[in-house]
């Protein structure tokens, strides 16, 4: 292909019939006020997607439009190309033909980004068309920074390996701290963890090495291996920066602080303990600027969303949200707090840590190191006139029954609680010392969810359950099990081989109906299980889990892991 032509976008989208003159006349009015691009006034207010552009550029050139979210990049080639000439010119290498390179961009009509990238590759090259967002996405992914998390951390090693190196200008304790050694090194770090959707990052020292380890999905993945001295090092650095004590190496501590990546506020939660081979470290990475998810996008089955609609909507009682840790429960209940925030009601979250930041609402963090436990905050709350509370955790008995009072005496409460199912969640309470009418009068519905890996776009495929897995599926499916097609997959840049991107939550729910209600009155806890069971039947987390299998969702592996945690 030779060097494109400069194109009018907005005489394309106009001859292409994509917008009409009149929008094309206020997007260009718009464009001059804000100084934005013309594309992205128009993709903003709504009068043609992003795709639609990329695919009416690409009729225009008469070149290929690739969706990004289903193409497999090839490694080698894409880099032919250096990072930052990719990001720079908006562009990808995707493929080779002819010896000639196929290279995506956003924008092709840029005829400087073209000349650069055929300076840079010496290359002849072939232009096709992809969005921006897209586009974006996948640079993200395939760029891996693990090659240069692995040179910083041998340039850290050298440093501490040099006697005349002062360990203040290692940790970056004096002028020009950005430079540090050990700072570069976590930076680029905590870049990579937000760039890979990494919920914590694991800071392992071993015998003979230091072990960084990210978990993505749920799962933890191992990010590099390096010297295991720089352990002091990187440990001393996080202490500092979290305000811990530098000098207690021999007792667990917990702290946290807060960085911008991005222009992403990263809250960072840490916790380190002693093991024997030095303090092994965890951090906990909670993006401030995260969007809500809203209840219809939870993707709750619709019997489950109605029923818990309506439990959100009641005047008082408790609406619990249960499963394990690193289980979607805030976010839950966030999307829920979302749907309720509104003028007329007042909304106070006592929580530890505030995961997220919504407008119109009371939130209190909780500080046990100044007694300012979630106990002392509810009972203050409740002399707040609130309307709504949010209960981060009941972790014990005394907040428990001060939540329980709470809803007993006209206050909706959301909480959660960490027990296995909906089911064992009010024998829960009552094990924990709460009177037994304070259950039965408060918990309107206790809702149960767990996180499963979902199959990635761009490489699921069918695939013929294994014998083991084909016996379970009937176990769930009876004679329909062949009736449906199975997905898995086979691993691409799009989700760093791993077959999955992204989790999504099952649910199961218990609404406590009057016979619940009288069965935890009678103090009868076989009584309260087997009529539980019937009001849940074919309605339960691993009914769920097989129910995403079948759409495509999930694989049968995933199901049989949740299956497995829940007879645990």
């Amino acid at each position: 292909m030779a060097r494109p032509e400069k194109i009018r976008l907005g005489d394309m989208l106009v001859q292409q019939q994509l917008v009409t003159p009149e929008q094309l006349k206020l997007a260009l009015e718009e464009q001059q006020r804000s100084g934005r691009k013309l594309g992205r006034v128009l993709v903003e207010s709504g009068r043609v997607t992003e795709e639609g552009i990329s695919r009416g550029l690409a009729r225009q050139l008469g070149v290929d439009f690739v969706d990004l979210k289903i193409f497999r990049a090839q490694p080698e080639l894409i880099k032919l190309l250096p990072e930052v000439h990719a990001r720079r010119n908006r562009a990808l290498v995707l493929s080779e033909r002819n010896g000639r390179l196929i290279v995506g961009m956003a924008d092709p009509t840029d005829l400087g980004a073209f000349d650069d990238l055929a300076r840079v590759m010496k290359r002849e090259i072939d232009i096709a068309v992809v969005s921006e967002s897209q586009l974006l996405a996948t640079l993200d992914r395939v760029y891996s920074r693990a090659e240069e998390i692995n040179g910083l951390a041998k340039e850290l090693t050298a440093d501490m390996a040099e006697v005349s190196t002062e360990f203040g200008n290692i940790l970056g304790l004096t002028a020009g701290a950005e430079d540090a050694p050990v700072v570069k090194l976590l930076n680029t770090v905590f870049e990579e963890a937000l760039k890979m959707r990494a919920s914590d990052i694991h800071i392992e020292p071993q015998e003979k090495s230091l072990v960084i380890r990210f978990r993505i999905d749920g799962v933890l993945h191992i990010q590099t291996e390096a010297d295991a001295k720089i352990a002091t090092a990187l440990v001393l650095r996080l202490k500092l920066m979290s305000g811990l004590d530098i000098s207690e190496k021999r007792l667990p501590q917990d702290g946290r602080f807060n960085i911008k990546l991005r222009n992403t506020s990263i809250d960072i939660r840490i916790s380190s303990m002693p093991t024997q081979h030095g303090e092994s470290v965890v951090m906990r990475l909670l993006a401030q600027n995260t969007g809500l998810l809203e209840l219809d996008k939870l993707h709750m089955p619709a019997r489950i969303l109605e029923r818990f609609r309506k439990a959100i909507d009641r005047p008082s009682g408790i609406v619990l949200v249960t499963g394990p840790t690193g289980s979607g429960k805030t976010t839950t209940l966030y999307a829920a707090l979302n749907e309720l925030n509104t003028t007329e009601k007042k909304i106070i979250t006592v929580e530890d840590p505030v995961e997220y930041r919504l407008p119109g609402l009371n939130q209190v963090q909780v500080h046990e190191k100044i007694e300012l436990s979630f106990s002392r905050v509810l009972r203050s709350a409740l002399r707040q006139d609130p309307d709504i509370i949010l209960l981060g955790e009941m972790r014990d008995q005394e907040t428990a029954e001060i939540g329980m009072r709470a809803a007993m005496t006209g206050h909706l409460v959301l909480s959660t609680l960490h027990t296995n199912d909906a089911l064992s969640t009010p024998i829960r309470l009552l094990d924990m010392g709460v009177p037994r009418y304070m259950v039965a009068m408060s918990i309107q519905l206790v809702l149960a969810q767990r996180l499963v890996r979902v199959v990635c776009e761009s490489c699921a495929t069918a695939y013929t359950p294994t014998p083991n897995e084909h016996l379970w599926l009937t176990l769930e499916l009876g004679d329909q099990v062949d009736a449906n097609r199975y997905l898995r997959g086979t691993g691409c840049n799009h989700c760093a081989n791993t077959g999955y991107s992204g989790r999504q939550a099952v649910y199961e729910i218990l609404d406590m109906n009057n016979a619940l209600v009288e069965a935890v009155n009678r103090g009868d806890p076989n009584e309260f299980i087997q009529i539980g069971r019937e009001q849940m039947r074919g309605a339960t987390l691993r009914r769920d889990a097989v129910r995403l299998v079948c759409e495509g969702r999930t694989t049968v592996e995933e199901a049989m892991r949740i299956s497995t945690q829940l007879d645990e």
